[in-house]
């Protein structure tokens, strides 16, 4: 009797492992409906706008968002939805920003390629970066449009004492302005977009005022624009205040305001609240009758953040699809910080937050932009979703 048992629970154990079906190793068909279960992208040109569509909600779900954020209004891709000046930037290492441009180029009125930089070795400036430059692009992008290209250039690899010499010898200033102003007219852009204040971290600040005048000067003088990308006022330390704005308006074209990264992997939580972005403003430009004000560019993100298992990695636009598709999440709206995000838990069971703009939340801070009556700068349209651009 006892034989016969065994005989009886072995066959069974060999029967259950070889039926196909059961919860061992996935066979192809598996495999197959598993990845069958992604939700479907849909690419056709839309026949009406977002808001139409009834895209533009604090109710949002994954699956819209997945389905629908790769189609755009055709009709509207030329046409500007305000009328205040936007500035966009667009990167090597993210190149469907190059796509975006060519597409929805008619509706900025700056475009900053992140190309170039400025270098001082042996007494000599050079500008670096020309590798970079795609006249074929540019020159598609301009095509029966009002754009202005002005590429962001960097003090790369700048010491205290190069910055020193610049700052104490006006000659040597005007020289190094007028060798980027003669680049930039070589390469038929507009003007430039520099970038230094935040390598100070506050310091010299009436010091680094005077040397951006100084080189704005000299590009007006060759009809180039100047904007200056500027750090919040409020946040980790006062880099950029009201004083400094005065320095600098009346020859600054624009300021590109960097109201995003207020939380960080060792302060968790959303990307820009809007009221922070609010009063970023008013640190600088306290009265709304200031004729100057209309030259801050707000800063938007359109790329945001994952946190989660002590740390936190920027997330882009397809790795944001990617995780709504794996996870189907529930998204949270955040009246006060006008922010969704959603969590999720990864294999190893550890909680994430993920927070990244999306058409409601860029809606409101283009109204406060107008609310302000100031511009907005993007940062930037390789890293988006495609219709966020139906909203600008």
């Amino acid at each position: 009797m006892m034989i016969s048992t065994r005989i009886v629970v072995l066959v069974l154990m060999v029967s259950v492992a070889v039926t196909p079906g059961t919860n061992g190793t996935l066979t192809k068909k598996d495999k197959k409906s598993k990845k069958e279960k992604e939700l479907k992208i849909d690419t056709r040109p839309a026949s009406a706008d977002i808001f139409k569509r009834g895209l533009v909600a604090e109710a949002v779900s994954a699956k819209s968002i997945i389905q629908e954020h790769a189609r755009c209004h055709d009709e509207s891709a030329e046409q500007a939805k305000y009328d205040m000046t936007s500035l966009v930037y667009v990167t090597p290492w993210n190149s469907h920003g190059y796509d975006v441009a060519k597409r929805f180029g008619g509706k900025f009125t700056y475009l900053s390629p992140v190309w170039l930089q400025i270098k001082r070795q042996h007494g000599t400036f050079r500008i670096e970066g020309g590798h970079d430059i795609d006249q074929g692009w540019v020159k598609e992008v301009r095509k029966n449009r009002k754009i202005e290209i002005v590429p962001r250039i960097l003090f790369d690899g700048w010491r205290g004492e190069d910055f020193q010499v610049v700052m104490s010898n006006e000659k040597v200033a005007k020289s190094m302005s007028g060798i980027l102003a003669d680049f930039l007219l070589d390469n038929d852009f507009h003007g430039c977009v520099i970038e230094v204040w935040s390598q100070f971290a506050g310091q010299m600040r009436p010091e680094l005022a005077s040397l951006v005048n100084l080189m704005a000067g000299v590009l007006h003088k060759r009809k180039l624009k100047v904007v200056l990308v500027i750090p919040p006022p409020i946040g980790r330390g006062v880099m950029f205040d009201a004083e400094d704005f005065k320095r600098l308006a009346d020859n600054v074209d624009a300021f590109s305001l960097m109201t995003y990264d207020f939380s960080s992997p060792a302060n968790p939580g959303p990307n820009a609240p809007i009221d922070w972005m609010k009063e970023c403003v008013k640190a600088i430009a306290p009265k709304d009758s200031d004729p100057h004000r209309s030259k801050i560019l707000l800063g938007l993100n359109f790329y945001g953040y994952s946190y989660g298992g002590g740390g936190g990695v920027p997330v882009v636009g397809h790795e944001y699809i990617k995780q709504l598709n794996a996870h189907s999440p529930n998204l949270k709206w955040d009246k006060k910080t006008a922010e969704h995000s959603f969590q999720y838990k990864d294999k190893k069971k550890s909680k994430h937050t993920v927070y990244y703009p999306t058409l409601m939340s860029i809606s409101k801070r283009l109204q406060l932009a107008e609310e302000l009556g100031v511009g907005i700068s993007v940062w930037e349209i390789g890293q988006g979703l495609d219709y966020f651009y139906d909203l600008l």
